[in-house]
């Protein structure tokens, strides 16, 4: 889904809340069970504070300095939040996070209170977006983290108000489990690196809100925003003495881990929802 067709989307649900002719009479008690695929788009907060952070005694705290032989900070050039073509050692050119397609799959069941639905599913989705922080050394080097979600389940709750059969506005929320893939990639030729955890199940939760209107046949057509969080506090780069001299800074300080300094992964789904009632 692009920018352009998600408000003609929220256009049509709007409209068809509002009118009665765009909506299944016989079918709008919204009770029973239901399956829906949504699509729609994975976007990304841009901190413009993210950085990378060091762990010099490998001691599971990430709040050291990794200096040179002078006492001079090693990353002093500093860092940017996005990946990086890591040729210059600068904080540009530095692309932002990368807002991509996401796609899920529910299975859920409503029931109908009056004018109130109560209702819990279960979703699979699937997000194409990264996230990636890049860090520079004064070497020079270039060393840059990407995260994804490679995959979710989730179990959500949803509380909405249907008034008559024009349709549902609701708000959802629930925990969520998800597989988060790592990426790592740097300049440095000399020392060794290792990844810790790179592909990690993470708990998390998403909550957010949406509307739908069914269209005939049991179809259903809706708009949903969800705000998802999850915990990515595993991962790290283990980074050891490889072919270095001595005087490298990662080999003075006797092996260094890294990693980024957000540990909350979060993300923003804007989806179109098609469904159906059993």
């Amino acid at each position: 889904m692009t920018h352009r067709t998600y408000p003609a989307l929220v256009a049509l649900v709007l409209a068809g809340l509002a009118s009665p002719a765009l909506a299944d009479q016989n079918a709008g008690d919204y009770t029973g069970p239901y399956i829906a695929v949504s699509g729609g788009l994975s976007t990304h907060d841009n901190h413009g504070a993210d950085t990378v952070v060091f762990d010099t005694n490998r001691d599971g705290k990430f709040d050291n300095n990794v200096l040179t032989s002078t006492g001079a900070n090693a990353f002093s050039p500093g860092f940017c939040n996005g990946s990086s073509t890591l040729n210059a050692q600068t904080t540009t050119p530095c692309t932002t996070d990368h807002e991509a397609a996401e796609y899920a799959v529910r299975l859920g069941y409503d029931a109908r209170y009056g004018d109130i639905v109560a209702g819990v599913l279960i979703e699979g989705s699937k997000s194409d977006s990264t996230d990636s922080v890049t860090a520079f050394s004064s070497t020079p080097a270039g060393y840059s983290f990407t995260r994804g979600i490679d995959y979710a389940v989730s179990a959500r709750a949803r509380l909405g108000y249907a008034p008559g059969n024009r349709g549902l506005m609701y708000v959802t929320g629930g925990p969520s489990y998800a597989r988060i893939k790592h990426d790592f990639v740097t300049t440095n030729t000399a020392n060794s690196f290792t990844q810790v955890n790179p592909d990690k199940m993470v708990l998390g939760w998403q909550a957010g809100g949406g509307a739908e209107v069914v269209i005939g046949g049991g179809l259903t057509l809706g708009m949903e925003y969800l705000y998802n969080r999850y915990y990515d506090d595993k991962y790290y780069v283990a980074i050891g003495n490889g072919t270095a001299g001595p005087t490298n800074p990662f080999v003075l300080a006797g092996g260094v881990n890294a990693g980024p300094q957000d540990i909350r992964y979060d993300f923003h789904s804007f989806r179109a929802v098609l469904g159906f009632r059993f």
